[in-house]
């Protein structure tokens, strides 16, 4: 190529590569606010997504989106080319199940043209049904799982997604990861969960542990404040007590898992 040529771009060549320019070109878009931008530091969904191989062509069902922080970036990834499917409770069923409608009801209302193919569908927390079986390419679920362990519905939700996820399709997990040598019980109310009990929810679903990743880890995270893991950012649940100090620490540490639904055998009949 000659001096005064200037370089080419060259494209990306794997789905992996395809998938990675679009999240970052998701990431970087107008509909999400800078408090979400800011978050990005702590939650690392770039890294987060592909670690659990998420690509733009895939039928995802996020479960209880809450205030809608990875549906401003998954209903987007998927409008084109997959379908982003947000999994609620019944309005009905709590206050906050009814607050956390509303608000993605809101947020799907304010930008047709970026959520206006986004599906919510709603189910009873004790009872989950997510749609027809083995229909689905990826569940993925943020910072849920401890809830479900308090409610005593988390064999429940894991079953679900095992129904709904076609042979080996992935469930993608993240949460707030206790430390290694505490039982369920010393933690339960704080937010926090055992990480080997979380792999065992799932396994106990029919879910092989297809890998771990430290992409969401935080070494400064010592686990032991007067309000749980909501004594952190974002929630901060002191108020200014301490407030630097915990601003200081940052979000929580956490676990991320990623499962996978196994393809079982085809069944052979012997001739008769």
């Amino acid at each position: 190529m000659a001096d005064d040529q200037p370089n080419q771009i060259v494209p990306p060549t794997t789905a992996s590569q395809m998938s990675a320019q679009r999240i970052r070109a998701v990431l970087a878009g107008a509909w999400r606010p800078a408090t979400d931008k800011a978050r990005d530091t702590y939650r690392h969904p770039l890294q987060t997504l592909q670690f659990f191989g998420i690509r733009p062509d895939l039928t995802v069902i996020e479960i209880t989106p809450g205030g809608g922080w990875y549906a401003r970036i998954l209903a987007p990834l998927l409008r084109d080319n997959g379908q982003y499917i947000a999994a609620e409770f019944m309005p009905s069923s709590s206050d906050e199940a009814k607050q956390d409608d509303d608000t993605l009801k809101a947020l799907f209302a304010s930008a047709p043209k970026v959520f206006g193919k986004a599906r919510v569908i709603r189910m009873d927390p004790k009872t989950p049904n997510l749609g027809t079986p083995g229909s689905v390419d990826m569940v993925l679920t943020f910072r849920n799982a401890h809830n479900w362990v308090q409610a005593g519905t988390a064999e429940a939700m894991f079953k679900a997604f095992y129904d709904v996820l076609k042979p080996g399709g992935t469930l993608g997990v993240v949460d707030h990861r206790a430390a290694p040598d505490v039982t369920l019980a010393s933690v339960r109310g704080s937010g926090y969960l055992p990480q080997d009990y979380v792999i065992k929810l799932a396994e106990q679903a029919g879910f092989k542990l297809d890998a771990k990743s430290d992409v969401n880890a935080n070494p400064k995270d010592t686990k032991d404040y007067p309000k749980g893991v909501w004594t952190l950012p974002p929630t901060l649940a002191m108020g200014d007590q301490d407030k630097a100090k915990y601003q200081a620490i940052g979000e929580s540490d956490r676990m991320t898992l990623r499962f996978v639904k196994p393809v079982l055998p085809a069944a052979t009949s012997s001739a008769q």
